[in-house]
């Protein structure tokens, strides 16, 4: 049978149509797309088969049988006949004609599972009452439904040492595993890191750390610098666990046999109250589920949202939420009173009405004295973001905002002007899984980019999709996405860029990527670090144009594209409308009461920093950024500390807040409702996790309007949600694509070289702060130099290099890597190794490298 329904995709363009094949399942006809598994084909109809290892992100394997079924299936005669043995349901693709029987009407079938039951059974702990597990145990529901009341087993029960420590977060007791290979499957057919396999064989196999030397595998892209802090060697093979993706391996588990060691032993699953929710550490959206107690967060799990993470969240996203309740929370707005001569006092706690009261005066003079700056960070849902947007429009009268708290520039203002603000949902998940070529630039997809990473591999080791990266090295990512680096040093990216776009061929692998990328459905992925990058943006505008590839932009922290879509940028306002445009003006300012707004472009926050510094401005209004994550932090320091008068709106005590004069506390993402802005343009709500009586950013900023005498609108959710709704896209004339020029490449003399950088997933953000079992996972901070560069600074592999500036140094220990010469690489803000706060500049910057006191000496 053939599916003849017209499957045109709305352009004219047919797809090819799908065979159907007709069966039977417990005599219950159905049609299902050929190919189909009988265990699919059985959920579509309402069946339930008993399994443990399927699952539907995973290829079949058949390992448990506990989903044995009977069947009956026709000859070459056409006569049905039944095969001699129950066959795996999970494994077993369904033809036409084909006659299946489950155990509820097969008494073979229910005999094969009860016996399949009994045999897993035998060797498995009676730890149910204290197991993590228990309660939510698939095995467990299964004895309990269809198990013997009584053990036939009399011998001793195999035993394991336990736990065995496979990381840091992950913990094993092989004893309860039934030998489902989920986990083995998940690491090495989704996130690429094989860890554990089967090891031994007959009654003593068991899931063991991966053996390196019995398996003769080598894990791709492996070297020191891909090795764990916390590197646990308990098994006799002592080779680490360092994914970015265990956590999955936890929550797939069908029984007890992996554990989290932040959870073991903290509570029980019919203890618990779950939540839908969004993870807050990256711009992918991904859906989470918070499962609480009594008013704390005992864990999160990844949710099934097919189009963003499908079952899958990174370890940050499930293990990072302490720092929402770290002992450093503000509960209390704190007031700084100032001496009659303007000395600043300390910090004291004070009422909402003191505390707005005060703000609002010292805001107004600060407006009055030069005007105030706003700098809301980059990680506020899309209510908050529209907030602080208006907020300085409306009660500022100020386009000087800009929530980019970390490397950028006027260039980046225009790109995003351009290319990204308004554009809605473009590219997707979806379309990097079937796209035939992927460029990144700027962007290093496991690190900077969480799911986006697993989708990129998944549709490069099924779909054939080819991905190339400009940058310094192949890291281990790129390495299991099987990509192709196209090795540039920091800063020559545009003139790659250029002779992509117009069909270079020196080196060959230029000709290769720009045939790539005109092939239909090809994307460009930019990350945020091209910002530091003179004229990377602009020539990657010139790529698409000449390519026709599609372009997305992905940035790190998940409030940046809200921050681009409702306005907190200097040159735009909400729904990509430039604040230079009249018409653009008139609009938002009819919506918004018919007061006019501010018609120059405002500063950027680099620009915001300058101006507090010389006095420009009058005072800031901060929402939660970290100086360290700007290119001079010192500096930043420094400017707060010369402001007039400094507004803090944050969650926890930080820098800003101790230099602030008046901190007004807000709730944390598990605590308040709202929406995150993906970078597909995407949008994502969730509701509050844990009851509190903290609010959110709109909320304080719509009572200090109203000390101002500035009718905000911001109070409610509702309020902010359907005035976003009147905001439609801008249609007139958007900013114009940026022009500018590459900058020329400093010199790069004997004993210098080019810096290279970006950020670990895992490092020392102040979101991953409380995590110690989280801790350990992360990558080993390393100096990655190529043996041409380690041979001229005079170190080996393992030794320790200085990587200086005229401001600082940090010594790490050396990972030779192949890579471009006279470069050198370290992790952007990681222990030991944060460029900005010791080095004081940016990637791209020419810094002077040696051999640590010590090493390479003769």
């Amino acid at each position: 049978m053939t599916d003849t329904t017209n499957k045109g995709t709305g352009g004219g363009e047919e797809v090819a149509v799908v065979p159907q094949v007709t069966f039977q399942i417990d005599g219950i006809e159905t049609s299902v797309p050929k190919g189909t598994l009988v265990i699919r084909a059985a959920e579509e109809i309402g069946i339930a088969i008993p399994r443990f290892c399927d699952h539907p992100l995973l290829e079949p394997v058949g390992a448990c049988r506990q989903c044995l079924v009977e069947v009956s299936a026709p000859d070459r005669s056409g006569a049905v006949r039944p095969m001699p043995k129950p066959q795996p349901s999970c494994t077993l693709v369904a033809t036409d004609g084909m006659q299946v029987s489950t155990q509820r009407t097969s008494p073979v079938a229910e005999k094969a599972q009860r016996g399949m039951l009994e045999l897993l059974l035998i060797n498995h702990p009676l730890d149910c009452p204290v197991c993590d597990k228990g309660g939510e145990c698939p095995l467990q529901n299964q004895s309990m439904a269809n198990g013997a009341a009584t053990s036939r087993y009399l011998d001793v029960k195999r035993t394991f040492p336990k736990p065995i420590a496979v990381s840091t977060q992950i913990l094993l007791d092989r004893e309860r595993c039934v030998l489902c290979q989920r986990c083995t499957r998940f690491s090495d057919e989704i996130a690429g890191n094989p860890f554990i396999d089967l090891q031994k064989r007959g009654a003593r196999q068991q899931i063991g750390r991966f053996d390196e030397d019995v398996l003769d595998f080598e894990r791709p892209g492996a070297s020191s610098g891909d090795q764990p802090v916390g590197a646990a060697h308990t098994d006799v093979s002592g080779a680490p666990f360092a994914s970015y993706y265990s956590g999955n391996t936890v929550q797939i588990c069908p029984v007890g046999a992996l554990t989290s060691a932040a959870y073991r032993f903290r509570s029980r699953p019919f203890d618990l109250v779950s939540t839908p929710a969004v993870a807050e550490h990256d711009s992918c959206g991904s859906a989470i589920r918070v499962d609480h107690r009594r008013d704390t967060v005992m864990r999160r799990l990844a949710s099934d949202d097919p189009v963003v993470n499908e079952e899958w969240i990174t370890d940050k996203d499930r293990f990072a939420f302490t720092w929402q309740t770290a002992p450093d929370r503000l509960t209390t707005p704190l007031v700084r009173d100032r001496g009659e001569d303007g000395s600043r006092g300390e910090l004291r706690p004070a009422s909402w009405s003191e505390a707005l009261e005060a703000a609002a005066e010292g805001l107004a003079r600060a407006r009055e004295a030069g005007g105030v700056g706003v700098l809301p960070g980059g990680r506020l849902t899309i209510e908050d973001s529209f907030a602080y947007a208006k907020f300085a429009r409306v009660a500022l009268r100020t386009n000087d905002v800009d929530h980019r708290a970390r490397s950028h520039s006027a260039e980046e203002s225009d790109f995003l002007a351009h290319a990204v603000a308004g554009r809605g949902i473009d590219v997707t998940f979806s379309d990097l899984e079937a796209a035939p070529s992927v460029l990144l630039v700027g962007l290093e997809a496991e690190e900077e980019g969480g799911v986006t990473f697993l989708r990129l591999r998944k549709g490069a080791t099924k779909n054939d999709v080819r991905v190339f990266s400009i940058a310094s090295h192949a890291s281990s990512g790129l390495d299991r996405m099987n990509g192709t680096l196209l090795a540039a040093a920091p800063g020559t990216e545009p003139e790659w860029l250029d002779q992509i776009a117009a069909g270079g061929t020196d080196p060959a692998e230029l000709a290769d990527v720009s045939e790539a990328l005109r092939g239909a459905g090809s994307v460009v992925l930019v990350g945020e670090r091209l910002a530091a990058v003179p004229g990377a943006y602009s020539a990657v505008l010139r790529l698409v144009e000449r390519t026709g590839a599609r372009l997305a932009w992905i940035p790190r922290r998940i409030g940046e594209r809200a921050g681009v879509e409702t306005g907190t940028l200097p040159n735009l306002l909400p729904g990509g409308r430039p604040v230079v445009d009249p018409a653009a003006r008139a609009e938002v300012a009819a919506l918004w009461g018919g007061d006019e707004l501010p018609a120059d472009a405002g500063r950027s926050t680099s620009e915001i920093l300058d101006a507090l510094w010389v006095g420009q401005l009058g005072g800031v209004l901060a929402g939660g950024f970290e100086p360290e994550d700007l290119p001079d932090p010192a500096h930043a320091r420094r400017a707060l500390e010369q402001a007039g008068f400094v507004v803090a709106l944050d969650v926890r005590s930080s820098e800003v807040t101790e230099r602030a004069d008046v901190v007004l506390p807000v709730a944390p993402p598990a605590e308040k409702d709202g929406s995150y802005w993906n970078w597909e343009g995407r949008v994502r709500t969730f509701g509050a996790s844990l009851p509190s009586d903290a609010m959110p950013d709109h909320r304080v900023l719509d009572a200090l309007a109203d000390e101002l005498d500035v009718e905000l609108g911001t109070a409610s959710l509702l309020d902010v949600r359907e005035e976003l709704g009147r905001l439609t896209p801008w249609a007139g004339q958007r900013v114009a694509a940026p022009t500018v020029a590459p900058s020329e490449p400093e010199p790069v003399e004997p004993g210098t070289a080019v810096l290279a950088s970006w950020r670990l997933q895992l490092d020392v953000a102040r979101l991953q702060d409380g995590e110690r079992f989280l801790a350990g996972t992360a990558k080993r901070p390393v100096a990655r130099i190529s043996p041409v560069t380690a041979v001229a600074v005079g170190v080996a592999d393992g030794e320790q290099v200085t990587v200086s500036t005229d401001r600082g140094s940090l010594t790490l220990p050396v990972a030779v890597t192949a890579m471009v010469d006279h470069v050198v690489w370290v992790p952007l803000r990681s222990p030991g190794s944060q460029v900005h706060e010791t080095l004081g500049v940016a990637p791209g910057a020419v810094v002077r490298v040696a051999a640590a006191a010590g090493e390479g000496e003769a």
